[in-house]
């Protein structure tokens, strides 16, 4: 009898621990198979909780390599792990009519762009899509990255701007030359040439 009752509490304890275990991978509902896309007004809340480098995605609803971008880079596993991990992310439709509180100004449509003020300053009044837009920590030293990325050329930018190489008045294209990749497209999910 005693045997069985501590085979039962072995077997209520694992149960207990593997469930834990899926709920805190999990983190209440936050998918680690998926980017977490941000609004302005989460990243500005959680820089001030945590400090974290910035990717934005600023894309339009008529992009095309825009959604390319969704469905082939931003699902493969290795970006998005890399992505949460690294950065806060934001998903940024620059045609959205909304206003956007942003540093404590108000950046509202501006229909000579066809876009928001805040998109056109990030841009620097180059409005093509997909951009990629690199902020530190403090939502400074941005750096513009134009046009539709695949996995592995995604992987080379990251590793690039996170290592400081932008900085040094070095082209991404010398440090993809001595940059070991390991990121592969899925099955299925080709890839596409840099560019728009």
């Amino acid at each position: 009898m005693k045997l069985l009752k501590m085979r039962y509490i072995t077997v209520l304890l694992a149960a207990l621990f593997f469930a834990n275990l899926s709920f805190a991978e999990g983190k209440g509902g936050k998918s680690n198979d998926k980017v977490n896309w941000m609004t302005w007004d989460e990243v500005q809340t959680a820089m001030k909780k945590e400090p974290k480098k910035v990717w934005v995605d600023v894309y339009t609803d008529w992009c095309g390599w825009c959604k390319v971008m969704d469905k082939k880079t931003f699902s493969n596993p290795d970006v998005v792990k890399y992505m949460n991990e690294n950065f806060y992310a934001v998903k940024f439709n620059a045609e959205g009519q909304e206003d956007i509180m942003f540093l404590g100004k108000t950046y509202g449509f501006a229909p000579e762009y066809r876009a928001n003020q805040l998109a056109a300053e990030l841009m620097g009044g180059q409005m093509s899509y997909p951009t990629f837009i690199f902020m530190d920590e403090h939502f400074q030293n941005a750096v513009r990255v134009p046009g539709y990325q695949n996995v592995p050329q995604i992987e080379v930018i990251f590793n690039f701007l996170m290592s400081g190489s932008h900085k040094k008045k070095m082209s991404v294209d010398e440090y993809a030359k001595t940059f070991k990749g390991t990121w592969k497209e899925e099955a299925g999910k080709g890839g596409g040439a840099v560019g728009h």
